[in-house]
């Protein structure tokens, strides 16, 4: 077993203007200043819970728990770069810079972040309960009458989900601060690629490394549509109300098995055949990332081992 198999599984999240980097002990964001071209960070410490830790082991469980507490981190370090990113506007327009930081935490800011945050997990919650209400009321009004069963319905459910999906997440794409807020997606991942490869992370090591990723939050979404269509068809229905609290009671158990398939497809990539179970989530991020500038990649790189050194060290001071 090579190194890079033997290391922690570690992940990431783009933020405004940077990446945010999640280790064992501490989660670090390193983002860049438009003003004096400096990277700065922010470093929080991952205390110990036995609770969470405990239900982490169990199947099923592990994967809500591990949103969860991701919303929760995650909010934390996207609000870091919101201010950073209002201070640098501020600075660049000649404003008041602690008015554009209040400014950052305040509605029109928090819309921002909850659009940024498609490549994350912070809005998944919210944007998972939308998608799983909206499509199926969709299907039955358009298409209440083209199957006999229920599972040609379910399909359809499934595809008007993944088509919503894809219009979003190119909508959003189409502005600069996503596009951006993408290509930082990308060099968070081609960092991590990188570890586990064992190669030195320098920046032309890293750019030659793929976008994409196997254990991308992008990636479970498209789980959750498709095992979605498996465990709705396990149930039946006979009206609209009954279809729609199936979804959201149902809810908790999509994301519970759609990240345990996550987690298998993760285990066979490198297997041939099998390893193309994994491509349904790859594909999507061929919307969710774009490919990094090099300073940008020089960002993710300086988070993530900003990490690994407080690691080291044994958290965050």
């Amino acid at each position: 077993m090579s190194e890079s198999k033997k290391c922690p599984a570690y992940g990431g999240q783009a933020v405004i203007e940077g990446v945010m980097f999640a280790g064992t002990t501490v989660n670090v964001t390193a983002v860049r200043r438009k003003s004096t071209n400096a990277i700065e960070f922010y470093e929080a410490p991952r205390k110990p819970n036995k609770v969470l830790s405990g239900l982490k082991k169990v199947p099923l469980l592990r994967g809500i728990v591990a949103i969860i507490e991701s919303s929760a981190k995650g909010a934390q370090h996207l609000n870091f770069s919101a201010e950073i990113y209002a201070e640098e506007e501020a600075i660049a327009n000649g404003e008041d810079v602690e008015k554009a930081k209040e400014a950052a935490n305040s509605g029109w800011s928090l819309s921002m972040i909850l659009g940024v945050a498609v490549v994350g997990v912070l809005s998944f919650l919210f944007g998972k309960f939308v998608f799983t209400l909206i499509p199926p009321a969709i299907e039955q009004l358009l298409f209440a009458k083209a199957f006999e069963n229920q599972f040609g319905h379910n399909l359809l459910e499934g595809l008007i989900k993944m088509i919503l999906l894809l219009l979003y997440i190119y909508f959003i794409s189409m502005t600069p601060i996503i596009k951006r807020l993408f290509q930082y997606h990308g060099a968070e991942h081609k960092v991590i690629s990188a570890f586990e490869a064992g190669d030195e992370l320098t920046v032309e090591n890293v750019q030659k490394h793929s976008r994409l990723h196997y254990r991308c939050g992008s990636s479970f979404i498209v789980f959750t549509v498709i095992v979605g269509v498996f465990i709705y068809s396990l149930m039946t229905y006979d009206n609209i109300w009954d279809r729609l609290i199936q979804r959201i009671i149902l809810l908790p158990v999509v994301i519970g098995v759609s990240f345990e398939v996550l987690k298998f497809t993760n285990m066979l990539r490198d297997i041939p055949v099998l390893k193309y179970l994994g491509y349904p989530g790859l594909w999507l991020q061929k919307l969710t990332t774009k490919e990094p500038f090099d300073d940008q990649v020089e960002v993710s790189i300086a988070s993530f081992k900003r990490m690994l050194e407080l690691e080291k060290a044994g958290g965050a001071k």
